[in-house]
């Protein structure tokens, strides 16, 4: 049962290669049990590979399917319709565009399965690629916003250095008058004179002013960090937004690129090793002697191409003879009296039915 299943994955004719030996029959099973287990490798390959891209894995598993269908049938094309030949180089011929076409079907089965075997490795260069991404797009992101926050924070240290430097005269405003009224400065008369009253009133006058001055910058500053804590909430919501985007790098084809930035020679081997599965079968049949399947096809073969041949042939010699009889009738008709009297009779009625016609067709237009 297995083998018979095996036979029909080749591509053989059954019904041909029930008469021929046990050999010959194992050989063919061995070419279909390629074909079917690459087959099988492609649906993994496929249903892995469309996984990552639709994240369902029922989808995946679907399409994983009809793929493996699609190479199992081109497979079983491929091998089927290579032909043993008398000559090497006729056969190399043949099976050159199919090998093209397997090496092609090798690529696109094996790299599936090296992102599924270098799977860790791969979510490794991710996590670089991912966290080197995090933080361009914070600085990017923050390029757009920390101009104008540093522009408020500039206008908020203006603010201060205006009130800490009132502060500073009005302190050194303080110590003048005190220093006049114990005499240590100034007049250097101690007690409160004109001159003191003069300085203290100057004194409470910038006091006054640096009461009024705070008031201002504090409401001022108050409303400048309001707009830096503003912009520094719409700078952690756009990052909080693309984040996410950042955090779902990981498709398909950012696998490939990881793949390919990781050391090429294991996945040169696994490409080897599929490569070798895909063309066994046709290499196999390349290689294997002709056997007793192969001159029954070709037997049969050439028996439809000969009979084929012959009928276009008969078909040929009987217009060919069917002309010659047709040419030489027609030249014994010719010469008979009979014949030619009775055309020229309806030859004549016909020319004046013709004339009549002509006669009648002018007088109507004029």
């Amino acid at each position: 049962m297995l083998k018979q299943f095996f036979i029909i994955c080749s591509g053989a004719d059954t019904e041909l290669l029930d008469g021929c030996s046990q050999g010959e029959q194992n050989k063919y099973a061995g070419i279909g049990a390629t074909v079917f287990f690459t087959a099988v490798m492609a649906f993994i390959a496929a249903s892995y590979a469309l996984f990552t891209v639709f994240d369902n894995v029922y989808t995946a598993i679907g399409f994983g399917f009809i793929w493996g269908l699609l190479i199992f049938n081109l497979d079983r094309y491929i091998v089927s319709t290579i032909k043993k030949r008398n000559n090497v180089l006729d056969e190399l011929f043949q099976a050159l565009p199919r090998l093209i076409l397997a090496v092609i079907i090798a690529i696109v089965i094996s790299k599936p399965l090296e992102l599924k075997i270098f799977e860790k490795e791969i979510n490794q260069v991710l996590l670089e690629e991912k966290n080197e991404m995090t933080l361009e797009n914070k600085s990017q992101i923050s390029n757009r916003f920390q101009p104008d926050i540093a522009l408020l924070n500039s206008r908020i240290d203006s603010l201060t250095a205006q009130t800490e430097a009132k502060e500073i005269e009005v302190n050194q405003l303080y110590a003048t008058y005190i220093s006049e009224a114990e005499g240590t400065a100034g007049t250097k008369l101690l007690g409160k004179g004109p001159v003191y009253k003069e300085k203290r009133e100057k004194h409470d006058a910038a006091l006054a002013e640096l009461s009024t001055l705070k008031q201002e910058n504090k409401a001022k500053t108050i409303a400048l960090e309001s707009q830096i804590a503003t912009l520094e909430n719409d700078l952690k919501s756009e990052l909080n937004e693309t984040q996410p985007i950042i955090d779902g790098f990981d498709g398909l084809m950012a696998r490939v690129n990881a793949l390919e930035k990781l050391p090429w020679l294991p996945s040169f081997f696994i490409f080897l090793l599929f490569l070798a599965i895909e063309t066994a079968p046709i290499i196999a049949k390349l290689l294997s002697p002709r056997g007793a399947y192969d001159f029954k096809l070709e037997d049969e073969e050439s028996a439809i191409k000969t009979w084929v041949e012959q009928k276009v042939l008969q078909r040929k010699l009987l217009f060919k003879t069917d002309n010659n009889l047709n040419n030489k009738v027609y030249d014994d008709l010719a010469e008979e009296e009979e014949l030619y009297n009775y055309k020229r009779k309806k030859s004549r009625e016909l020319m004046q039915l013709q004339a009549d016609s002509f006669f009648k067709h002018q007088k109507n237009s004029l």
